[in-house]
């Protein structure tokens, strides 16, 4: 029998969905957040399929659990869960889980104003303000992110022909800029975003092997990143995020920001220091950032930062009793 009581704060980043699961946390073996991830898929994913899908949660949930650092000098780890899997790194969900934590006495800085946390995808160092017991803002210096594949070459339904990037910000992304019979996302609808992407996701995983060169765990490209015209005079791009099944990122993709900047860097359109306002499919927005130029197994990539804001929407206890044959969610896809 699986049965357990999860208490959640609930809220959002920019528009998309957080959830810190607060209790109930599996425990998990392994050195690293990385090996974490791997047990819980292996024999825990029952709780992240219970919490996200419905009846529990929606296509859009996201979240994840804190747990101790795995290195001497972190203030925490996260596991994050989402429809789509336990991803290697989330943005948006860094971003939700710092601001539920701090503002719920959940999380301690070492040093206030600044956190070190271990993710699967590796260390990543949060900058934040707090004032009157809220969570202004939260920067996040994020893994290093880089380009993995240029000009790749394929054939959507109604599309036609695309080329397409494929870059590394902690999730490998898709980026479909504007071109051919693809005007921009600006000239699509929500459903049409949710129709053509998974064509253009199995496309490129049909085509490309896309593997982290330091932790073959993190492979597959995952995520769909459309582009286009900004609504707000004051974005330097747009974007569209289409991952899990049927799902679009209501926030400007953290992750997504990092990969689209690796990309614009490798291409000579941005520029180390140079501040990156990216807005989401809503109009919502994130600062990025180019910090320094790095090297991963010998691929140019940067350290990028992304900064944006969360807001708490409620708390909630959630039962999961494998009497209900609805326990473990479902998605109608």
């Amino acid at each position: 029998m699986r049965k357990g009581s999860f208490f959640c704060i609930d809220g959002h980043t920019c528009g998309n969905p957080v959830r810190l699961i607060t209790s109930g946390h599996p425990q998990l073996s392994g050195q690293s957040m990385s090996e974490k991830r791997q047990d819980f898929l292996q024999n825990h994913d029952w709780i992240r399929q219970a919490l996200m899908f419905e009846p529990r949660g929606h296509d859009m949930m996201s979240g994840g659990f804190l747990y101790p650092p795995t290195t001497e000098d972190g203030d925490a780890g996260i596991l994050f869960v989402e429809t789509s899997g336990c991803l290697p790194m989330c943005g948006h969900g860094t971003m939700g889980i710092v601001t539920f934590a701090l503002e719920h006495g959940l999380l301690q800085a070492k040093v206030p104003g600044t956190l070190l946390l271990d993710t699967p995808a590796g260390r990543v160092q949060i900058n934040y303000e707090m004032s009157d017991g809220k969570v202004q803002w939260v920067k996040i210096y994020n893994v290093p992110a880089y380009l993995a594949h240029k000009s790749i070459v394929i054939e959507v339904p109604e599309l036609g022909e695309l080329i397409v990037d494929i870059a590394y910000g902690g999730n490998f992304y898709i980026i479909v800029e504007p071109q051919g019979n693809y005007k921009g996302i600006e000239h699509l609808t929500a459903g049409q975003i949710l129709q053509y992407s998974p064509l253009v996701r199995d496309a490129i995983n049909a085509k490309i092997k896309c593997v982290h060169p330091l932790d073959s765990t993190v492979q597959g490209a995952s995520h769909v990143l459309w582009t286009g015209t900004p609504k707000n005079a004051n974005s330097d791009a747009a974007n569209a995020v289409f991952y899990g099944e049927k799902a679009i990122d209501r926030s400007p993709c953290g992750t997504g920001t990092s990969a689209r900047m690796a990309q614009l860097f490798a291409k000579g359109q941005l520029a180390q220091g140079q501040n990156f306002i990216h807005e989401s499919y809503i109009g919502s927005q994130f600062i990025g950032c180019i910090e320094h130029v790095t090297e991963i197994a010998g691929i140019t990539a940067i350290l990028p930062s992304i900064q944006g804001w969360s807001r708490v929407t409620g708390t909630s206890a959630i039962t999961v009793d494998d009497d209900d044959p609805y326990a473990f969610g479902f998605q109608v896809i």
